[in-house]
């Protein structure tokens, strides 16, 4: 079996695929104390509630964004399932990286472009609802071009509920009107349709400089809530990482 690991900047996922199919999936926050030995016991409570053993797993495959957590997690592959993972960064795929500096490009946004290359269309756009709200813009051909980074959802509400004395730590939901009657109102409704209007205007200003049309898939948790109030989201795939993180095992073990 295969382990695939994605390490965030918020939450870490593990991942059991059999041959390709996705058996089980378990989700942590990231910490990057966390050592070792504590994933031992973290993994260990997990296995005690799956038909899986650690024996099971054969291959490892990791893509992190988070260099302390990289280490612990290599080091618990090492000494609890005697095996050297696999960690995804821009030579470990057949993804050409139109960038002006190749090696800076998160392994995230690497595993992504891989996956809606090898599931979907191209050229396509795809949206990641994590820390950051990414667009990463995939050429025909499984060109990567690029893309665009802005704060993520949870980040800026978190941010302006610290520095605004009078402004409450809200949930994130679709209100039933744009004009909000309250504070909490009014705070939703900017944070829902103010990055409604900040995906489809980034998508229109995208496409222009693509000077096409372009495959728009949207992935992370909040997905699904915001690409229910707008044309220009085509599909949603939660799974989208892992799906990358698959092919890109596989595409180096047939090589």
């Amino acid at each position: 079996m295969l382990l695939a690991i994605d390490i965030g900047n918020t939450n870490t996922v593990f991942a059991l695929y059999d041959e390709d199919e996705l058996t089980e999936s378990w989700r942590c926050k990231t910490e990057s104390a966390r050592s070792a030995d504590e994933y031992a016991v973290f993994l260990n409570q997990l296995f005690d509630l799956s038909s899986t053993n650690w024996t099971d797993i054969q291959d490892i495959i990791v893509s992190s964004v988070v260099p302390d957590v990289t280490f612990h997690i290599e080091k618990f592959c090492r000494k609890y399932l005697d095996c050297a993972p696999l960690f995804v960064d821009a030579n470990c795929t057949n993804l050409i990286i139109d960038l002006d500096m190749p090696g800076e490009i998160g392994a995230d946004r690497i595993v992504n472009a891989v996956a809606v290359t090898a599931h979907y269309q191209t050229p396509a756009i795809v949206i990641d609802f994590g820390t950051a709200t990414t667009f990463d813009v995939i050429d025909t051909g499984g060109i990567y071009r690029g893309g665009v980074i802005a704060p993520g959802v949870r980040l800026s509400l978190e941010a302006l509920s610290r520095r605004a004395a009078k402004l409450p730590l809200i949930g994130i939901q679709k209100p039933s009107r744009l004009i909000g009657k309250n504070t909490t109102d009014a705070m939703q409704s900017g944070m829902y349709w103010g990055y409604i209007g900040l995906i489809e205007g980034i998508i229109e200003k995208i496409e222009q400089e693509m000077g096409q049309d372009a495959f728009v898939i949207a992935t992370g948790g909040l997905a699904p809530l915001y690409a229910q109030s707008t044309d220009v989201i085509h599909a949603v795939d939660e799974h989208l990482i892992l799906k990358g993180l698959l092919q890109i095992y596989k595409d180096n073990k047939n090589t």
